[in-house]
């Protein structure tokens, strides 16, 4: 794919993407496949999808109590549960604000850990990571941000997350839908949207603009990125994921190139 040639010009040491179609096929890849890089707030996606794991073998419900008082775990993974973004701090009453909270998904694990008697890093890996062949990718610290892994792992859970294979299609659905919807709050990086869209640890793109990803994503495609300047984003419309990982921390230059980048990937894959 000649769109992929664009991280060339990324002011970053290294980087490494791939392009992943619905059916699991990489369509291309550009950079080190096999390169660890840290993934910082792209660790949600792996820590709500274990989530998920566990709610479907009943571990675990959505609508059990979890974080502050009146919030649920469906609270802590939409990001609704008023809790602060890094300090056990309520800011906000439950579903009424999106306030993006690494604390929030860290208690979540911490309440998974206590009611399964079982470590979170332990289910992550066991549940997920290895049954997904994702045998390059760890929990290092905080499983709101402290994963680590590499594009070709990535590159297997986003082909999972758009053809669910371990996780139920239906569990998928649920996740990538709006989950309290119409409720205002800021993306990081990028101010405040109303609204801000979020599913359960996945957010949604909706209208929201700025944004990272592009101008050609559809309003229906769901991802991550994080502040080490790393990103996965699926677009169920065009029927593609695509897995962005480098070595600089998220700022300016990753706001100017990702749209430029996401947009030209869909271009080609359009015209292919």
């Amino acid at each position: 794919m000649e769109s992929l040639k664009l991280i060339d010009s990324w002011p970053v040491d290294n980087a490494a993407v791939a392009v992943i179609a619905r059916d699991g096929r990489v369509l291309g890849t550009r950079g080190d496949q096999d390169r660890q890089f840290a993934l910082a707030s792209v660790t949600k996606l792996l820590s709500a999808s274990a989530i998920l794991l566990a709610i479907e073998e009943g571990a675990i419900e959505l609508d059990d109590p979890a974080g502050p008082e009146g919030s649920t775990v469906r609270h802590l993974l939409a990001h609704a549960s008023g809790l602060d973004f890094s300090e056990d701090v309520v800011r906000g009453r439950p579903g009424q604000r999106r306030i993006y909270s690494n604390i929030g998904i860290d208690m979540l694990a911490e309440t998974f850990a206590e009611r399964a008697e079982m470590p979170f890093e332990e289910y992550l890996r066991e549940g997920l990571l290895e049954p997904l062949g994702m045998t390059s990718t760890k929990l290092l610290g905080s499983p709101a941000a402290g994963g680590a892994s590499t594009a070709a792992d990535l590159a297997r859970f986003a082909a999972e997350i758009q053809n669910p294979q371990l996780l139920h299609s239906d569990t998928i659905a649920q996740a990538t839908q709006v989950v309290f919807p119409g409720i205002d709050g800021v993306l990081p990086g990028f101010g405040r949207q109303r609204p801000n869209d979020w599913g359960l640890g996945f957010e949604i793109r909706g209208g929201k603009t700025p944004h990272w990803t592009g101008s050609r994503n559809s309003p229906e495609t769901f991802g991550h990125f994080g502040q080490a300047g790393t990103f996965v984003w699926v677009d169920p419309v065009a029927q593609i994921a695509c897995v962005g990982l480098a070595d600089r921390n998220f700022g300016e230059w990753a706001a100017e190139a990702w749209p430029v980048f996401s947009d030209a990937v869909l271009s080609e894959v359009a015209a292919a």
